[in-house]
């Protein structure tokens, strides 16, 4: 078996090797021009005549042949330099010629100049009008092939085969393209002019690439929009949260979704955006936890203060039993001991920011009622020596007045107000029976 360097040795020979003989190929000499006849030879009256004839036949008498020892000389106008080419080309193929010498010169005559390209252009409106009526049957047909793609686009079976209305869209949209360049191809075909067909398909896709580039951002908001419409992670109403903006869902378009948001405002989000964003649906699950923090005097029954305080959750009304609400002391500061309370609501029934502020208020209530005081974590700055005024002494600001508080009520267990974010539904219900939308029920769901 060879080693490496053997084997990279006898291959880089093989490829010089190779290399010399292409460029021995490609370097060799041409083929020696035929030998003149000496023997044999025709007459130049012969040649002169047989080139007369030629070029009478071509519609060149104006061309002067001379001809002495098989040498031929060509003189005269022509209307076009291509011809003064073809013309030698022809001299030199007559038999017996030894060479050709032209001095034929393009003419400087506007007139002559213009009557080639005029004839052609006749030429070719003849042959335009002796096929019109090919054309015309080309375009019937293609208009016909039309016609049945855009009634087969109109159909109503996409919508039931596609999972949305979008989505149905394209499928007709891509029926309307399909026939159409059938359509095309055929007429082309019956018109004679097939070959243009590619011509014209390379066209276009060097089109389609330039706008491609130019609306790269539209395209992909529109692909965006395709796949958050085959698996849609929100219905419409949802409460979401996307690249920190929330609200409720009003409608997913072609190009970007629309929210509502708590405040009654707009919110326009890009599908692109939205596809490749972190997606916070609130309304997914109808349990829902809140949480919140309470400071306690530390020199209070800890325990006793954090039963009470997960009892008074339990017999809120809007407080789910299943899971239990729960009461932990989170950690003790400077300031006090900090209660972390937890418990579920049902959203159907009960609004997130308004149960948990409900909730905050009666534990608050309950927690002060049962004489625990809650720590003020205000700091009051007393400058020594400075007078005090009257007017602070008035409010009870100096450091001879002690703050006052007004007794707490213990409020009862049904005091809390229901959700306002219901106000927003009916307005996202009326904004969305304006329009339609990409958001279909029936969809699945991620």
């Amino acid at each position: 078996m060879l080693r490496w360097p053997n084997s990279f040795a006898i291959l880089l020979v093989a490829c010089l090797a190779a290399g010399g003989v292409a460029h021995a190929q490609e370097e060799a000499p041409e083929a020696p021009a035929a030998p003149i006849a000496v023997a044999d030879v025709r007459a130049d009256e012969e040649i002169a005549a047989r080139l007369d004839a030629i070029l009478a036949a071509l519609g060149h008498d104006d061309i002067v042949v001379g001809v002495e020892a098989g040498v031929v000389t060509l003189s005269g106008e022509v209307a076009e330099e291509a011809e003064i080419a073809d013309l030698t080309a022809i001299g030199e193929r007559v038999d017996g010629v030894v060479a050709v010498r032209s001095e034929i010169a393009a003419t400087q005559e506007i007139a002559e100049q213009l009557n080639p390209a005029l004839d052609r252009f006749t030429t070719r409106l003849r042959q335009a009008a002796g096929r019109l009526p090919l054309l015309l049957v080309a375009l019937a047909i293609f208009a016909l092939i039309l016609g049945l793609g855009l009634l087969v686009a109109r159909a109503r079976f996409w919508d039931r085969l596609a999972p949305n209305a979008f989505i149905a869209g394209l499928y007709r949209q891509g029926v309307r393209v399909v026939i159409g360049i059938a359509g095309l191809v055929v007429a082309l075909d019956v018109a004679g002019a097939a070959a243009l067909l590619g011509t014209i398909l390379g066209a276009a896709g060097l089109v389609g690439l330039a706008l491609g580039f130019a609306v790269r951002d539209t395209v992909e908001n529109f692909v965006a929009s395709i796949m958050l419409s085959l698996r849609q992670p929100f219905q419409p109403n949802d409460l979401v949260e996307i690249e920190g903006d929330t609200g409720r869902v009003i409608r997913l378009t072609s190009r970007a979704t629309i929210l509502l948001s708590l405040d009654g405002n707009h919110i326009r989000i890009p599908n692109a955006v939205v596809f490749k964003s972190r997606i916070v649906n609130f309304t997914r699950n109808a349990e829902r936890r809140f949480s919140f923090d309470i400071g306690i005097d530390p020199d209070a029954d800890l325990e006793a203060t954090r039963i009470l305080a997960q009892d008074t959750l339990a017999g809120l009304p809007f407080v789910l039993a299943e899971p239990a609400p729960l009461v932990w002391i989170e950690d003790v500061t400077e300031a006090g001991a900090i209660l972390r309370s937890s418990a579920w609501i049902d959203q159907a029934a009960t609004g997130f920011a308004t149960a948990r502020g409900d909730a905050i208020r009666l534990v608050k209530g309950a927690i002060e009622a049962a004489g625990v005081a809650i720590p003020d974590t205000t700091y009051r700055i007393r400058l020594e020596g400075a007078p005090t005024s009257i007017a602070g002494a008035e409010r009870g600001d100096g450091p001879q007045s002690a703050p006052t508080r007004p007794a707490c009520p213990v409020p009862g267990p049904a005091a809390f107000h229901q959700s306002e974010e219901k106000a927003l539904i009916p307005l996202v219900q009326a904004e969305r029976e304006a329009t339609d939308d990409l958001l279909h029920k029936d969809a699945p769901r991620e």
